[in-house]
């Protein structure tokens, strides 16, 4: 696959925003990280805050134009009695994640961690009084799943970020405005993520909020991956801002949107990466941050076909669960979970540790192929497309099993020159997604 030949390539060139030369070079430990990040395919996002005790979604102190003194009330009442990082550990592996990033730092400039950087945060601001973050590190590890850390680089509280086109109604003065005082707040709290918890990602988000400026804001992103890397080098980082990857980035996000295409207007400028992992990250139902009035949740075979879908585009999905304020992840995302988690128990392995299979996408759905090569490939039927699906082969290939992933039934085959017939069962469901193991001899 060409994204894996890449990323294991010591002379790699990340794509610039410009024709300048580029002089970061990523450690061995961060191109087996990649490698690593590549094979899981499948992430669990996670948007918690003291937002979540509103249920109006992350961005309520900017959408309902609230000052933030009064929005930081909510955290004298954030108790997540009811938060059990094993559980949640627990139903992410079940489900087949491989790695969870959770938000540490969201836009309201409350901190979900232990952190010395500021009293805004849930161990000296809430009467809960705990380190969540620390828990679930331990309940990831336990499960043997990773952890990232999404990170907001703006912030709608803080005197000394300078106020870009969003949170412009939280009651902030504007007249302490200070980038390199915040941007040492930033190098501080990272410092802590990076050092304190078994860190193996950082998602920044926030870059786009300077993006209306008259004169371009310069967030030294480049120094501050520097930086991070100086301390580990193998930490991934990836950047949220919508334009082609900036120097020091080690993998490229998609939000909402498939690499290539646009249909949320997030990804205009963006092209397919050919030389770092991608990512995308999508919401299970219309929210980031929990959502007491949007229950209208994707079905778990869409987000099935979505995970095959970006697995067969050499992409990753990050799908976003928005926990409520007690600590319980919503039921109906929990429902989901455990459908995927029975999916893969039998198909997984056309999903992790894939890329794009020979076949392109069709009517009927995509295909996917081991990243490390071999004789055997999958095909994802997502609609029937009646008795018989055909799809090409070389000439001289010799077909050597056609089965059913899921139960290993064998399925009736004609090979017609550089042609593959293959019979169809015929109480496949259009919707959900059907697996094919094709093998060559």
């Amino acid at each position: 696959m060409k994204i894996f030949k890449t990323i294991l390539a010591a002379t790699a060139i990340l794509i610039g925003s410009s024709a300048l030369a580029q002089t970061y070079t990523p450690s061995e430990e961060n191109l087996q990280a990649r490698k690593e990040f590549v094979n899981e395919r499948f992430g669990i996002f996670l948007h918690w805050g003291i937002y979540a005790s509103y249920a109006q979604g992350e961005w309520y102190l900017n959408n309902g134009k609230l000052n933030k003194n009064e929005y930081a009330k909510a955290a004298s009442g954030f108790y997540p009695a009811k938060y059990n990082a094993s559980e949640w550990a627990k139903a992410f592996k079940d489900a087949g994640a491989g790695y969870v990033t959770i938000t540490s730092r969201h836009h309201d400039g409350f901190s979900m961690f232990d952190t010395k950087a500021s009293d805004y945060n849930i161990v000296k601001a809430t009467p809960y009084g705990k380190d969540v973050i620390k828990d679930l590190d331990e309940a990831l590890l336990k499960e043997g799943l990773n952890l990232h850390f999404y990170y907001s680089i703006l912030d709608w509280d803080r005197e000394d970020f300078p106020i870009g086109r969003s949170g412009r109604d939280s009651g902030r003065k504007g007249d302490r405005q200070d980038y390199n005082h915040y941007f040492n707040f930033m190098k501080a709290q990272v410092k802590e993520l990076l050092t304190q918890y078994h860190t193996k990602a950082l998602w920044f988000d926030g870059y786009w909020d300077h993006s209306k400026d008259e004169v371009p804001f310069d967030w030294r992103m480049p120094e501050f991956y520097d930086y991070i890397h100086s301390i580990k080098s193998e930490c991934l980082v990836g950047n949220n801002h919508h334009r082609l990857p900036i120097e020091g980035e080690d993998f490229v996000m998609y939000e909402k949107d498939l690499p290539g295409q646009n249909t949320t207007g997030f990804s205009e400028g963006q092209e397919v990466s050919e030389t770092l992992p991608m990512e995308m990250c999508q919401t299970m139902n219309h929210s980031w941050g929990y959502s007491v009035k949007d229950q209208d949740y994707k079905s778990t075979d869409q987000l099935i076909q979505l995970l095959a879908t970006c697995v067969s585009m050499d992409c990753n999905l990050l799908l976003n669960i928005g926990p409520q304020a007690d600590g319980r992840l919503p039921d109906a995302a929990l429902e989901r979970l455990k459908g995927i988690g029975e999916w893969m128990k039998v198909n997984g392995e056309s999903i992790k540790g894939c890329g794009p299979g020979p076949v392109e996408k069709q009517e009927w759905g995509v295909s996917t192929a081991p990243i490390e090569g071999g004789k055997t490939f999958y095909l994802h039927v997502f609609k029937s497309p009646g008795a018989v699906i055909e799809i090409p082969t070389a000439k001289k290939t010799r077909i050597k099993s056609v089965t059913a992933l899921a139960d290993g039934s064998a399925l009736a085959i004609k090979k017609v020159g550089e042609r593959l017939f293959i019979t169809l069962p015929a109480d496949i469901q259009d919707g959900s997604d059907y697996v094919i193991a094709v093998t060559a001899k």
